[in-house]
């Protein structure tokens, strides 16, 4: 658009597209990586569709780089600079208040209105893995493995020494739920993920990852999200990633009676934007999330709550 240093432009161009082709080559090739992630879960993208994608934008920006003396500015120079250089502040600005804020839209599949539990459910008319059973064994010095439908004519437990038993998938099904590795412990190591999500009325999860008791501001958000749900007598969880940490803090702090639950950090991060936040839960279904900067505006939701039976 502006035309500036169009040589220059386009070579680098040509640089990072090729080096983001070899990058999503590799995803593709080594089956290492599932997913490209490179418009977020908004906009899903397989490694081969990153793939295509890239190689056409490869050959376009040949085509750029070979005619660069062609390109010429689509604006007064003036109108170029000004449109750029609002963009880059626009962005800017946009990447400040997702950082301290929560994603403007949320695609993950903790979003506000989601049943946990139905995700956590293998979707309708899905096909689980085809598994085969294989066996080795030894005979005669040698090591031959063979799947349960066809065993040796001359098999003699005599003869044949069992070696080992594997399970293989001969072809991959579509069964797996959108939500597979969510679980939160209590502090007896018991696995509590589907009593609490079918417990009837809301409840708040305190989302505590790499906690840090010693952080003034993290202090203040507790305190005031106790004691407002203390208030309006609506049960409060502190779900951490360091829970024995958390939980040493807490009866520090003579905030007794606050149940903790473990749970895996990478998980945290995709039920919450944040390294420490607030989710509202209604029963299953996530009813509000909110980031440590935005405490106020879940203090407004608790102050709006309808008055519902509260989980035990």
């Amino acid at each position: 658009m502006i035309g500036w240093a169009p040589r220059f432009t386009t070579r680098l161009l040509l640089v990072l597209i090729t080096f983001f082709t070899f990058l999503t080559g590799y995803a593709l090739f080594s089956g290492k990586i599932k997913t490209c992630g490179c418009f977020g879960d908004c906009i899903p993208l397989l490694p081969i569709h990153s793939f295509i994608k890239d190689v056409v934008l490869l050959l376009m920006v040949i085509l750029l780089a070979r005619k660069h003396d062609l390109i010429r500015p689509i604006m007064p120079l003036r109108a170029c600079l000004f449109l750029t250089l609002f963009s880059a502040g626009l962005v800017f600005w946009g990447q400040l208040q997702v950082l301290r804020h929560l994603p403007f839209v949320d695609c993950l599949p903790y979003h506000p209105g989601s049943n946990l539990l139905q995700k956590m459910q293998p979707p309708p008319g899905s096909i689980p893995d085809s598994v085969a059973t294989f066996y080795t064994y030894k005979v005669d010095g040698k090591e031959i493995s063979f799947d349960a439908m066809h065993f040796p004519d001359d098999f003699d437990e005599s003869r044949y020494a069992f070696v080992s038993r594997t399970d293989k998938v001969v072809r991959k099904g579509n069964a797996t739920p959108v939500i597979h590795d969510l679980a939160l412990y209590n502090t007896k190591g018991e696995d509590t993920t589907r009593a609490l999500l079918e417990s009837q009325g809301r409840y708040l999860l305190f989302m505590a990852r790499d906690f840090d008791g010693s952080n003034p501001a993290w202090q203040e958000t507790w305190t005031k999200i106790y004691l407002k749900a203390r208030e309006k007598q609506v049960s409060l969880l502190v779900v951490s990633n360091q829970p024995v940490m958390t939980e040493k803090w807490i009866n520090q702090s003579n905030h007794f009676g606050v149940p903790v639950l473990s749970c895996d950090g990478t998980v945290m991060k995709t039920m919450l934007r944040a390294q420490t936040g607030l989710v509202a839960m209604d029963g299953a279904t996530v009813a509000g999330k909110w980031s440590e900067a935005d405490m106020h505006d879940a203090v407004k939701w608790l102050n709006a709550r309808a008055e519902k039976p509260q989980p035990r």
